[in-house]
């Protein structure tokens, strides 16, 4: 698909990693608490090299038409926030949104600024027309992300996924069509 894009907004740049981003980025996902809110496919513990490997499978993942994941960074210092992605289903015109946010950035508003600028980005250029998100029950503030940025709760999938710690957890399904975009967009 060619060169990753990069997205900004007032106080982010959204950009592909780079090793650069490597050790910070295991430091920050690697935190149980973050670790505690993502699916089983994000390791924990997050060993040394597994960013590295991570940040280096990402082109091929965008060239196969996959995904596309980008870096949350401070626009003014660089300094790593999180991450934000689209995993894509292109016969299907969709993709599910997935990220995180390092905890010291939690209650911010970065998640929520990130999301508008994918969500805008999937519509606008991907020509999608459906993005969806999901969230652990017990992590409301993820939820509240996929509210402001315009999502419609579609469900609740009762003990969907045996947990990291053993314990099954019902998650929040929400979507927002390429027509409700629009009509907010107006």
């Amino acid at each position: 698909m060619g060169e990753r894009p990069t997205l900004k907004t007032k106080r982010l740049i959204l950009r592909p990693h780079t090793l650069d981003d490597a050790k910070e980025l295991q430091r920050l996902i690697g935190d149980r608490a973050i670790a505690d809110t993502l699916q089983l496919s994000v390791p924990y513990p997050y060993e040394d090299g597994m960013a590295e490997e991570w940040i280096g499978s990402r082109q091929e993942s965008f060239d196969k038409g996959e995904g596309v994941e980008f870096a949350i960074a401070n626009r003014q210092e660089g300094y790593l926030i999180g991450g934000i992605g689209l995993g894509l289903d292109k016969a299907n015109a969709r993709a599910g949104l997935g990220y995180w946010i390092g905890k010291p950035y939690w209650n911010q508003g970065y998640c929520t600024e990130a999301a508008r600028a994918v969500v805008k980005y999937g519509f606008e250029m991907l020509g999608l027309n459906r993005i969806h998100a999901q969230h652990m029950t017990r992590n409301p503030a993820s939820g509240r992300v996929m509210q402001k940025i315009g999502m419609r709760h579609e469900g609740t999938l009762r003990q969907h996924f045996k947990g990291r710690w053993g314990q099954f957890d019902d998650w929040e399904i929400y979507g927002i069509l390429r027509s409700e975009y629009l009509a907010q967009k107006a």
